[in-house]
Parts: C-alpha cells; structure tokens; sequence
C-alpha cells in the first residue's frame, strides 16, 4: 500500500498541484495584504475616512466604540465590514490570477496544425490518400 501510495504521489499531476497550492497561498497573502494595507485605505479616506473592517452590525442592544471592542466582549455582530473586505479582496485574487494565466496562455507554444494526409477527389469529392492516382470510391483517374 505504500508503493502504491508513493508512485500516486509522485506523478508529475500531484506534485504540480501542491507546488501551485503552495504557491496560490503565498499569492494570496500578497493579494490580501495589497487590499488590506494598500487599497483599502485610500478607498475608505475617499468614502469619508470609512474603514469596511469596523463596520459591524450590533445585535446584543449595548454599544461598543469598535469592532474589536465588541468582538472581545463577546457581544453578537455581524462583521459585514470584514465579509466587504474579503470580497473585495477575492475579487482581486481572482483577477490577477485570470491576467497572469492569460499571459502565460499567450507565451505558450502554439501547437503546429498536422499535415493533411487526405485530399479530396475532385469528382466525387471523398476523401482520398494524397498519392492516390485513381479514386477508390468514384474510380476516377486522378491528375
């Protein structure tokens, strides 16, 4: 059971896969911390100096200052402030990864079309070898 295990995880597909995990994880961070660390400031100075993280939704009935003040007090929330966040944050993972594929997709060799083995009969027009003298089907002479 162990041979078995070691050539399954061995083959080039399974090891491509965790490489490209690993690295999507790393990817992420970045991604995230660009949102959170980067994006996210200016967009909220530009809303009024709103920050999406401390917006929250109180269902105990007490106030609390912050976000964090109320998630340490153990009061009920709704966090829609980080959910915002993290969708923002989605979708710019989501595109850089669709660009980045899209350049990769565009360095690939593009694979050279197969030469034709048949041609048509100028008759009948079956397909024919192309060093055919004389058509199977039609029994034309062929030039």
């Amino acid at each position: 059971m162990f041979a078995e295990f070691k050539k399954f995880a061995m083959r080039g597909n399974v090891l491509d896969m965790a490489i490209g995990i690993i690295i999507g994880a790393a990817f992420g961070k970045i991604v995230s911390s660009f949102v959170a660390d980067v994006l996210m400031p200016p967009l909220g100075l530009l809303m009024g100096g709103l920050d999406f993280s401390n917006l929250y939704l109180n269902l105990s009935g007490q106030a609390y200052a912050t976000f964090a003040e109320a998630k340490a007090a153990g009061a009920p929330i709704i966090g829609y402030g980080a959910f915002i966040n993290t969708v923002i944050d989605f979708t710019l993972v989501a595109f850089a990864i669709f660009v980045l594929i899209k350049q990769v997709n565009r360095f690939k060799a593009k694979e050279a079309a197969a030469e034709p083995s048949t041609k048509d009969c100028t008759f009948c027009l079956s397909p024919i070898p192309l060093k055919a003298s004389r058509c199977p089907h039609c029994t034309s002479q062929l030039s």
